[in-house]
């Protein structure tokens, strides 16, 4: 039995349906725009990518197209970039 005091994010974690790390990006393909709670606690902080393209059709192009529009994001984990605000 686990006691609530000693319950903190780390042990919450391995309690998941899947014991992953936080996910970075997530692709959604076919127009939907929606995650349909998947892996909420794991997307906390990811970056979302929302494709037409359905997944049969996913291919190398159109995964190097999400990567590069996930390099031009600005990743702050909930924090704010006050270099951006104070502009």
């Amino acid at each position: 039995k686990l006691d609530i005091d000693d319950l903190d994010e780390e042990i919450f974690s391995k309690y998941l349906y899947n014991d992953f790390p936080p996910v970075d990006l997530l692709i959604r393909t076919s127009g939907e725009q929606r995650i349909s709670n998947f892996m909420l606690w794991q997307c906390s902080y990811a970056e979302f990518y929302f494709t037409k393209t359905y997944f049969p059709d996913f291919k190398e192009k159109e995964f190097d197209e999400a990567l590069i529009e996930y390099t031009r994001r600005d990743r702050r984990f909930g924090g704010i970039n006050y270099a951006k605000e104070n502009n």
